[in-house]
């Protein structure tokens, strides 16, 4: 399916309004102008530019599959809209940002992105969400939005530790101990074993409070490292196999949650029959 390219600058209510650019890659179908797909927000890596090569061919295939994508900025509040290059530079400056910034302004990034999709003429407000690295803890928070019905979390960074944003207000374990995952969202988690950013004690916390919270949730530990599916400027940690396999699993997610509607959940309450 072919795709398009967009963006819209659209206000923020913090920081005196300043806009943030939100990228919309969409289907092209130009016999159907009134389609309607669901949408995707994707969220990018701790990079400092609004959209890297790496995350708008990831938001371009998603959105080939069917999706309308939209893709926030996340340094807008510190950058203007140019693309700053993979280096030492970028990336000091990317983790420097990611600590200065309020955890409510990433939150405020988050809903309206979703409010752009859902307002798009050819999305159907069904929403999902993804990211890699800083952008998987974003798509992770993204699910406390009810409007978010499944997020795939790839090598999300800091949920762990509690680290992100200016002043220690980083509450998102705690926001699912308290049960803010408690709605009809699927949460997907994917770590490599040899991530070095999440370590073993990290993603064990993950886990059981994922679990503890009884939320709907995968949790997919492989062999790799950080930014696995970074297919420029991997540090020699890209591999595309691996990639093309959990990107048809993302999108298995996607479509069974998304793509459908399947009508209010009912609690069913049955154990599982044990049978060989």
């Amino acid at each position: 399916m072919l795709i398009t390219k967009t963006y819209q600058d659209v206000p923020s209510k913090l920081d005196g309004g300043k806009p943030i650019r939100i990228f919309i890659i969409a289907p092209n179908l130009p016999n159907y102008p009134n389609a309607k797909f669901p949408g995707v927000v994707v969220f990018r890596h701790v990079h400092p530019s609004y959209l890297t090569g790496p995350v708008e061919r990831f938001a371009g295939q998603i959105a080939s599959q069917g999706y309308v994508v939209a893709c926030p900025s996340v340094y807008h509040e510190f950058e203007g809209p140019e693309a700053i290059p993979y280096d030492n530079e970028g990336t000091d400056r990317g983790n420097n940002y990611k600590v200065e910034k309020l955890v409510q302004a990433y939150d405020e990034d988050a809903a309206l992105a979703i409010d752009l999709l859902t307002a798009h003429p050819n999305c159907n407000g069904r929403i999902a969400a993804t990211g890699m690295c800083l952008g998987g803890h974003l798509a992770f928070r993204a699910s406390f939005d009810p409007r978010v019905l499944a997020s795939v979390c790839w090598f999300a960074t800091d949920i762990h530790s509690a680290t992100l944003g200016k002043g220690k207000q980083d509450d998102t374990l705690i926001r699912v101990r308290n049960g803010g995952l408690a709605n009809d969202t699927e949460v997907v988690m994917i770590f490599g074993k040899q991530d070095t950013h999440v370590p073993r004690e990290g993603r064990d916390l993950i886990r059981k409070t994922l679990e503890d919270a009884n939320v709907t949730a995968t949790f997919l530990e492989v062999q790799a490292q950080h930014a696995f599916i970074r297919d420029e400027q991997s540090k020699g940690r890209w591999d595309a196999a691996l990639t093309r396999s959990l990107f048809t699993f993302m999108m298995e997610v996607f479509d069974r949650k998304v793509a459908r509607d399947l009508g209010p959940r009912v609690e069913v309450n049955e154990a599982p029959k044990h049978v060989c």
